[in-house]
């Protein structure tokens, strides 16, 4: 694994069977030149208080499509159409209205997301940027919400932080304006964090001072947390289960053990096999994936990796597999890896 993808394993945050969020069928789809695009389909979830999620698959799987539109960001307007539900604490989250949408963005549920340069605005300084999200959704005057800002700095642990509370976000480092945005999300101590590729543009040592942060973060304050990357070694050690998105829809999901030892689809071990090892003899190729993912304005009839898939048969290509498995390890192959593993065999290999 990389430098970034240690093994970490946090202190755990407790872990309730309350569900906290229920994602069930959600479809997100874009009305684009060439047609409707898919970007989620069909896709079904639950999150516990206090547990962590990873969400991991290629650009274009529509992970950060899901992240958002958990959050109400997209929404059934103009060209996006969205059906199914997500329920937030049993807050039904498309049937809001915006100003209640806005209520709940930061009280319940917060979004890290992968460019922090986006994120903030550059004419505003770092303390404007906190200020205004505590004075809005917490009542405080001008000088308790500044006090309120150097904690939330102190919090993610930006140093010197009555110096930088008033400087511009061009003058601090990626790291420090990743955490800067770690702290917008958490000013109103929501019960869950959405962290979207939240270390992408970052270079490998800092990568793991956020990882380590939100690991750290989530444990001392109970939150449940959504970590999404591309890269399987990123939520490695880090979350308590992990869903692999493909082409719109969830393929393979399970505790994240389980996932890292006995993965059943071709899709999910393919994306283990890219992992770097750091025990493996230096400038050894990677295992790469060949081809790309569908064109989800037009997307295979079967199984949507079987173009890609080395165990791909007929039937792949004819019938679309269902997310289904034994012990909560669901899995949507017709022929797994590792079937010798399963209590109810489904295939060989």
């Amino acid at each position: 694994m990389t430098q970034s993808t240690a093994q970490v394993h946090p202190a755990q945050a407790p872990v309730t069977d309350q569900p906290m969020l229920v994602v069930d069928d959600l479809r997100t789809v874009i009305q684009t030149a060439r047609g409707p695009l898919k970007a989620v389909d069909g896709v079904s979830l639950i999150l516990r208080k206090g547990e962590a999620l990873g969400i991991v698959g290629e650009s274009g799987s529509g992970k950060s499509v899901l992240g958002r539109t958990i959050m109400g960001l997209h929404r059934t307007e103009g060209p996006i159409t969205v059906t199914g539900k997500v329920l937030l604490d049993g807050i039904d989250v498309q049937a809001l209205e915006r100003k209640q949408l806005t209520e709940l963005w930061g009280s319940k549920v917060g979004m890290v997301f992968q460019d922090p340069l986006t994120a903030l605005n550059p004419v505003k300084k770092v303390g404007v940027h906190l200020t205004e999200t505590v004075r809005k959704h917490r009542g405080l005057n001008r000088a308790q919400a500044r006090e309120r800002a150097l904690e939330l700095l102190d919090l993610v642990g930006i140093p010197d932080s009555r110096r930088r509370i008033d400087q511009y976000p061009h003058e601090l480092s990626g790291g420090m304006r990743q955490r800067v945005v770690i702290a917008m999300a958490l000013a109103n101590e929501p019960e869950l964090l959405i962290a979207d590729e939240p270390t992408t543009a970052l270079d490998v040592t800092v990568q793991r001072q956020i990882l380590d942060l939100l690991d750290r973060l989530r444990a001392e304050l109970g939150m449940a947390l959504i970590l999404i990357s591309h890269n399987l070694g990123v939520v490695a050690g880090r979350t308590d289960r992990v869903a692999v998105m493909y082409a719109g829809r969830v393929v393979e999901t399970a505790d994240a053990r389980s996932l890292f030892t006995q993965p059943h689809h071709p899709y999910a071990e393919a994306l283990l096999a890219a992992i770097p090892d750091l025990d493996e003899p230096p400038h050894l190729r990677l295992a790469a994936i060949d081809g790309s993912p569908p064109d989800m304005s037009a997307p295979p009839p079967g199984c949507r990796f079987a173009p890609r898939c080395r165990y791909a048969q007929d039937d792949c290509v004819a019938v679309a597999p269902v997310l289904d498995g034994p012990g909560g390890h669901l899995f949507a192959c017709h022929h797994p890896v590792n079937a010798g593993s399963l209590p109810d065999e489904r295939g060989e290999r």
